[in-house]
């Protein structure tokens, strides 16, 4: 419906000793490298190469971790299972997240983004490459609850005999009633519109009162789509888009986000606590997934589908 797990609290850790690190790493000439660049491994016919591999065996010693060619490789194989399974889902994570997510790991390790685009650079990584872990690791994130959904999903009666083991209480949660606005952003107009359309998607904002009102501020732009999505409950709601959507108000929005489409926002319509149970069914499911984080059920997952993957190493 609308598009992470942030990067892991663990993760964050892993560069504070990168600067001693950096410093025992040579800088790469990355053109010179990306030419006598040669495929070592393929993923469903997708390529890994000897620069990538060179690139994450950097990565891995900025991280601490076995550094080895060998390291490196199969770190890459299973980024590469896990991005195919990500598209396959059509789980997309907006530029803005990953910039979001780049900014706090820098300022939680003391740094300005520049100085950690730069210790990347010196380290033979790159800013773009780093993102893209980024973004892999969140995508990832929000593939592995939707597999879980789908293959431990509780049935109401299931939920039901939880409750009354549990003392037959039945848990509540909100459930929204939203509206999705997409200032559409064309890719081949996206470096010079961006910004213009985030101004515009702000204006609107600052309009918006109900939901009905937004289709009559709408009519005054060009390419804009205004979505009724219905109720959504709490534990339903997309991780990018929820810190917001609970902070809120009905008759207020969620910030702008650059996404894939373009520009969009999330208007809250109405918020109302239910406790039937098909919410309750979603709170104690939500509550189970959050149980499994902690349990790693990415690992089985991830397995399953490189035994279905055809992967070939030269």
């Amino acid at each position: 419906m609308f598009a992470g797990r942030p990067l892991a609290r663990s993760a964050l850790a892993v560069m504070l000793m990168a600067g001693a690190a950096a410093a025992a790493v040579a800088a790469t000439s990355v053109p010179a490298v990306a030419q006598q660049s040669e495929i070592r491994a393929v993923v469903n016919r997708e390529a890994i190469t000897s620069y990538q591999i060179q690139q994450r065996a950097a990565f891995l010693r900025l991280r601490r971790a076995p550094a080895s060619n060998e390291a490196a490789l199969n770190e890459l194989i299973d980024e590469t299972v896990k991005k195919q399974e990500i598209r396959r889902r059509g789980i997309n994570i907006p530029d803005s997240a990953v910039d979001d997510a780049f900014a706090n790991f820098a300022q939680q390790n003391r740094m300005q983004p520049a100085q950690l685009n730069q210790l990347l650079s010196q380290a033979g990584f790159s800013q773009d490459g780093f993102k893209d872990y980024i973004r892999t690791q969140m995508g990832w994130g929000q593939a592995v609850q939707a597999n879980v959904r789908q293959t431990e999903r509780l049935s109401e009666q299931d939920a039901v005999q939880r409750m009354l083991q549990q003392g037959g209480d039945k848990p509540s949660t909100t459930e929204y009633t939203l509206q999705q606005v997409i200032l559409v952003v064309p890719a081949a107009e996206r470096s010079r519109a961006l910004d213009r359309r985030m101004q515009e998607a702000n204006a609107l904002r600052q309009r918006f009162t109900t939901c009905p009102a937004t289709y009559q501020y709408a009519q005054g732009l060009r390419d804009v789509t205004v979505r009724d999505l219905g109720r959504v409950t709490e534990p339903e709601l997309p991780p990018n888009w929820k810190d917001d959507i609970v902070s809120l108000q009905p008759g207020r929005t969620t910030r702008a986000q650059a996404t894939e489409r373009g520009v969009e926002f999330i208007g809250i319509c109405d918020a109302r606590t239910v406790s039937d149970d098909r919410s309750a069914t979603l709170v104690l499911e939500a509550r189970d997934l959050e149980a499994l984080n902690n349990s790693e059920p990415d690992i089985a997952f991830l397995n399953q589908l490189k035994e279905r993957a055809t992967i070939i190493r030269r």
